[in-house]
């Protein structure tokens, strides 16, 4: 066993500690930790016991496997492993003359196995070109077909009690350490080699044909699934844009205003006609202006009467005219009064010139409205691109 130990060293320092090419491009999109696996094997095993003849009996084994890697260092697995034997065994006649003989059996070893990988374990990588694996673990022997030679050649029960009959079944615990090596050849797939030693502890009453050492020795192709894709670095950056708006300004400037109300009378009368509608009128007006001037100026129509009378009737008219404003609120001191009687007739049509014509001045404060460019900045956060 020195020798092989050696041989593991010298291979595992031969290829140094830098990842394999396959290695390093499964490590660029998946996490090599955690992972799954289903691995086959196939090499020769020898159970040894107290016979003189064990290195005759190295028999062709296999082995079927299924577990994982929790992370970089442990991983775990059920390992089944048979499935033919072959024993010997030194028997004594009842005239204490030795017998020696060899019998073929079946058996299946089944085990729990901690896999720590010492490279990880003592590196700083997360894989090497070879990985150096200690293995330990429990489990169960069963035997088989055992063909009972020495039993029907002796007719003698075993040393320590052991007895062989044709076709018993036995069974037993299993403690199991060992150390392989395993060498990523793909993300999927690593070719391993392995060497166990599985201590055969007997149960049923020492009744069982491997009671001792059995050596395992194997080389197989570890199949892996189950990875996680890496999680996408990213990487943000903040960005200034450049935002151009339409808005609304006004200038602002005075508009000259004027507005001018006629109220026509009938023959002798000198009364507003619909005073209410003329008086809201004005009254719009003089809210909506500041500086507001009023001027009245009534008039007679020049077919009726004569022209005192007519001069009369146009006083009359702009007297009324003034009370009605006054009364609806319009300051006196801004209304100017005049009265012409027949004297000036302002429209061709006779019967109009029986009016009184009101007309409103003032200043109006006006904005106009006009659009303008204008920007802002916004800062924007995003994914750096690639």
């Amino acid at each position: 066993m020195r020798k092989f130990y050696k041989l593991i060293a010298a291979i595992t320092l031969a290829y140094g500690f830098a990842p394999t090419a396959s290695a390093q491009k499964a490590e660029k999109d998946y996490e090599p930790y955690p992972h799954m696996f289903v691995g086959v094997q196939g090499g020769v095993q020898n159970t040894f016991n107290n016979s003189f003849n064990n290195w005759k009996t190295f028999t062709p084994t296999a082995s079927l496997s299924f577990g994982g890697y929790f992370n970089k260092i442990v991983g775990s697995r059920l390992h089944f492993n048979g499935i033919w034997d072959k024993g010997s065994a030194q028997y004594l006649s009842l005239k204490e003359k030795p017998y020696s003989g060899k019998f073929d059996y079946k058996y299946l070893t089944t085990s729990a196995d901690v896999l720590v990988n010492l490279c990880t374990l003592f590196g700083n990588k997360d894989s090497y070109p070879v990985n150096l694996i200690y293995i330990m673990g429990l489990g169960a022997n069963y035997a088989w077909d055992n063909d009972g030679a020495l039993a029907l050649a002796t007719g003698t029960p075993a040393v320590r009690g052991m007895e062989y009959a044709a076709n018993d079944k036995r069974w037993a615990f299993n403690a199991r350490v060992g150390l392989g090596l395993d060498i990523p050849v793909h993300k999927n797939v690593s070719v391993n080699l392995e060497a166990d030693l599985n201590h055969i502890i007997p149960g049923d009453n020492h009744k069982f044909v491997t009671d001792n050492l059995q050596f395992t020795g194997q080389v197989g192709v570890n199949f892996k699934f189950g990875y996680k894709k890496k999680a996408v670095e990213e990487e943000w950056v903040t960005r200034v844009d450049t935002i151009w708006y339409d808005d609304v300004a006004y200038t602002p400037r005075v508009e000259d205003g004027t507005l001018t109300w006629n109220v026509f009378y009938e023959i002798r009368e000198s009364d507003f006609n619909d005073p209410d509608a003329q008086l809201r009128a004005i009254g719009a007006f003089l809210a909506d202006h500041r500086e507001c001037k009023v001027t009245i100026k009534s008039y007679a129509d020049v077919q009726t009467g004569n022209p005192k009378i007519n001069m009369g009737y146009s006083q009359q008219r702009s007297e009324k005219a003034v009370k009605a404003l006054v009364d609806a609120g319009v300051d006196p001191s801004i209304i100017k009064a005049e009265y012409f009687g027949d004297t000036v007739q302002p429209f061709a049509e006779n019967d109009k010139n029986r009016v009184s014509i009101i007309t409103a001045t003032g200043l109006k404060d006006v904005k106009d409205k006009y659009t303008v460019k204008k920007y802002r900045t916004k800062e924007v956060r995003e994914l750096k691109k690639k």
